[in-house]
């Protein structure tokens, strides 16, 4: 097995892969994030915030927390009786730790927006320390909000026990046509 090879820990019913820490890596999880999604039944609106919130914390392991030779870990797990997903994204770059931005950058920076979008989509995020040199960025999504746990009626964040159709998640988008495809 070389470096850039994905390596599953996952417990039966979690997602857990250590990934290379480049954007190949973070892409995979996304990937990976995305079938693991379909498997456990969630909502598209569901997936499609949670997706979001992988790939902006794996794309800031792997550009931030990117320690040579040391991968980054991606966990996805419901806890809470099924009632909220959890991401977390592990590295080996514990003296970085995630602030929370005030504001976002100026208009013309093409980065520094993806904790105020992860803000923004999950109902919780946080930052947790562990042995040296770990941390995890960790964020929350609800599945069944407040008002529509049961017995309060409201819609779920899972497809289970309703009549709704099941629907494939979106594949990324094409170039325009007539463009190449980017390559990196």
């Amino acid at each position: 097995m070389n470096h850039r090879s994905p390596q599953p820990l996952a417990l039966e019913g979690d997602l857990s892969i250590q990934l290379h820490p480049s954007r190949a890596g973070a892409r995979l999880a996304r990937e990976l994030a995305a079938q693991w999604l379909a498997d456990q039944d969630v909502t598209r609106d569901v997936a499609d915030d949670a997706l979001q919130v992988v790939a902006e914390l794996t794309a800031n392991a792997a550009l931030h927390g990117r320690v040579p030779g040391r991968r980054f870990q991606l966990a996805l797990r419901l806890t809470g009786a099924g009632r909220t997903l959890r991401v977390e994204v592990t590295d080996t770059r514990r003296e970085r730790l995630p602030t929370a931005p005030a504001q976002g950058p100026a208009s013309d920076h093409e980065s520094g927006r993806g904790l105020l979008i992860v803000d923004a989509l999950a109902g919780r995020w946080g930052v947790e320390t562990g042995s040296v040199p770990r941390k995890t960025v960790w964020a929350e999504l609800d599945l069944v909000p407040k008002h529509g746990w049961p017995g309060h009626g409201g819609p779920s964040g899972l497809a289970q026990g309703t009549d709704e159709e099941k629907k494939p998640l979106p594949a990324p988008p094409l170039p325009p046509h007539g463009r190449a495809h980017p390559v990196g």
